[in-house]
């Protein structure tokens, strides 16, 4: 058996599993195979691939580049960038992992703290030898809005109460009810961007919510106003917010996706004003790696004895 391990940046996947027990031949591939061409060159006769959540598409065409592929295991419970009716057509079983909810909400509230109280900017002049520049935004008193109350919503939406702040959430099918359980106000869309202090975006991506938060959502905004996104880059439209930036239209902003990623080295985002920018380290922690790599080892190893565990798509 042949097992590819993709994206493995950090070059960390073998030490969170004992791979050794599965008595295959596993690669472990550091570079990010964005092209399709490179990407089924390097899984030629492969027959499990794992992915690393949604970075790397396994779409139709891939998938039938990909015959000798029989099983592709996906870090998390979902993964947007799997065709799972095409890999079914393929005869490819699709198994994920548990995922720990507490990785993403930590580094979101990580990423407002760093842009509300000038975290980047003031550790930089710190370590070039000058001393106190920027006056912070206290979070005391003033407004969240969660735009997506799901279980990563939910996290950060306590926190907030914690730091004192008025919580107000908006989703296309929020319960009112289901929002009061949380303790936070559901509100209209155009009531959350106008009135919020800082924005946080946890929504799930879909051809529907695509642009979620676009040129209308951020004029809205009070040019005090924070936005943070840590769930999908697609749901921000990156022109609209660029523009935004520059234009001085909100405070600033705290992102941790993007549309492509890795995002390209000349890329107008690295250079936007009154940024916190982060590669995507929302779940990378060692929390959520022992669980996703055990998990995944787990499901191989089941597949292997013709019994596969946590199967996606039915």
């Amino acid at each position: 058996m042949r097992i590819a391990v993709l994206d493995d940046y950090q070059m960390v996947a073998r030490t969170y599993a004992d791979w050794d027990s599965l008595g295959a031949d596993v690669v472990f591939h550091s570079e990010h195979h964005a092209d399709a061409d490179a990407l089924v060159a390097a899984l030629a006769g492969v027959d499990v691939v794992v992915a690393m959540r949604e970075r790397t598409t396994f779409d139709a065409a891939v998938l039938a580049r990909l015959p000798d592929l029989r099983l592709l295991v996906t870090t998390g419970r979902a993964n947007a960038a799997i065709d799972l009716d095409a890999a079914r057509a393929h005869g490819v079983v699709v198994a994920g992992t548990d995922s720990p909810s507490s990785a993403t909400p930590e580094h979101t509230w990580a990423l407002i703290l760093s842009l509300l109280r000038h975290v980047p900017e003031e550790s930089a002049r710190m370590r070039a030898g000058g001393w106190q520049q920027t006056i912070g935004t206290d979070l005391d008193t003033r407004t969240l809005g969660v735009v997506g109350l799901g279980r990563l919503g939910a996290r950060v939406a306590t926190v907030g109460q914690a730091f004192g702040m008025d919580v107000v959430a908006w989703s296309q099918n929020l319960d009112p009810a289901t929002a009061a359980r949380h303790g936070v106000r559901a509100v209209a869309k155009d009531e959350l961007f106008a009135t919020a202090d800082v924005v946080s975006v946890h929504y799930k991506l879909s051809p529907r919510s695509v642009g979620i938060v676009g040129a209308a959502e951020l004029a809205l905004m009070k040019p005090t106003a924070f936005l943070v996104n840590t769930s999908r880059g697609p749901l921000v439209d990156t022109d609209a917010l660029l523009g935004a930036l520059h234009d001085g239209r909100i405070a600033g902003a705290g992102l941790d996706v993007y549309d492509a990623e890795p995002l390209p080295a000349d890329h107008p985002l690295r250079s936007a004003p009154r940024t916190v920018l982060t590669p995507h380290l929302g779940y990378v922690t060692d929390g959520t790696y022992r669980v996703w790599f055990r998990q995944v080892v787990e499901d191989i190893a089941a597949w292997a004895a013709g019994s596969p565990i946590r199967v996606l798509g039915g």
